[in-house]
């Protein structure tokens, strides 16, 4: 038997502590508040590569327990919700990774999930289901996987993911073969971001929006922002990030032609606000303010009655103040704790409610 990689740490699974029995797991992923910027950019190789920066942000969380069932099929998987298809493949590939690390026959076992991560929004409901399911049954083995085969079993599992299994430093991400092109520095700027719903909640169907071709002019244009974003980092200048986010956001209005896209914008320079952020995949925004400028409370006031005035659904006010883990080989850390979310399907789903201010 060949001993696991490493041992799963108490903020990504509950281990096999008190009140676990052996074969049991628990893990946890958070989510994101869309994207600061996605496109196309030149990987290492010169190949060009779908790459994003999310916008993370903690407490919404999925969460799964993994019970494994030695001795039984594989595919004999109990799921609950069973509507979790993903999630479901998931449990899947992660059992033969971590039987195979053991040198033990895969099983099958029975997996449940629950959060509070609104889903259709943008906000990496999905991949927070599917990374928090590879953490527990990893978990239910008895070890934890590093981030980058998290990553690469995520891709398998849903086509494209986003970068929740690294936690903590703004990297640029290639979703469809989870790897990172990029570290872009250690944290953010320090920002405060005023969160909304475009179009009321309602669920973005990624499946039905054109596929848009991108040309050499459009690869340069990404690169030029990839490289502002960088020094954005590394001079913890949210005023630049702003910039870099509001571009991005504004050539995702190409195909996701937000209605409201305009007045966000226009309440954005009116009241002061560095720029604007969009999920390219769905309908959560946030305007972005800078946290040492002056009049803060009365500017995230404004901010709010603007956005409700003009019938923009307000969500909620976070900051990327909040410190948050990091480790050696990739950005990863204790996965933050969060209560339930109700059943739903994979992809379409219902509009979401995010707890107003």
């Amino acid at each position: 038997m060949t001993a696991p990689t490493a041992h799963h740490g108490a903020g990504h699974g509950a281990g096999h502590g008190p009140g676990h029995s052996a074969g049991y797991g628990a893990g946890q992923a958070s989510c994101h508040h869309g994207e600061i910027l996605q496109g196309v950019f030149l990987d290492a190789a010169g190949r060009r590569c779908a790459g994003l920066v999310t916008l993370p942000m903690t407490g919404p969380a999925s969460r799964a327990e993994f019970t494994r069932r030695p001795g039984t099929p594989p595919e004999q998987l109990t799921v609950l919700p069973g509507d979790r298809t993903k999630a479901a493949r998931a449990a899947v590939l992660a059992v033969e990774e971590c039987a195979l690390r053991r040198r033990e026959p895969p099983c099958g076992g029975e997996l449940r999930i629950t959060g509070d991560i609104p889903v259709g929004l943008g906000m990496g409901s999905s991949t927070s289901d599917v990374i928090a399911v590879v953490r527990a049954v990893a978990d239910s083995y008895g070890m934890r996987l590093a981030p980058g085969t998290v990553a690469r079993l995520a891709v398998r599992a849903e086509q494209a993911c986003d970068p929740l299994m690294l936690d903590a430093r703004p990297v640029l991400f290639a979703q469809r073969e989870g790897r990172v092109l990029e570290v872009l520095g250690a944290c953010l700027p320090p920002l405060v971001v005023v969160g909304c719903a475009l179009g009321k909640g309602a669920p973005v169907d990624t499946l039905s929006l054109p596929v848009r071709a991108y040309d050499d002019s459009d690869v340069r244009a990404f690169e030029r922002l990839r490289a502002l974003l960088r020094r954005a980092v590394a001079t913890a200048d949210a005023a630049l990030l702003g910039r870099v986010a509001s571009a991005s956001a504004r050539r995702g209005q190409q195909v996701l032609c937000h209605p409201e896209f305009d007045t966000l914008t226009d309440i954005a320079r009116r009241l002061g606000a560095v720029g604007v952020q969009i999920a390219h995949s769905g309908a959560v925004a946030g305007l972005l303010l800078d946290p040492a400028a002056r009049g803060l409370r009365h500017r995230i006031r404004d901010c709010v009655r603007a956005l409700d005035s003009n019938g923009i659904t307000v969500t909620r006010v976070f900051t990327t103040l909040s410190p948050l883990p990091t480790t050696k080989e990739f950005p990863s850390g204790p996965a933050h704790r969060g209560g339930h979310r109700p059943a739903g399907p994979d992809t379409p789903r219902r509009p979401a409610h995010l707890p107003a201010l």
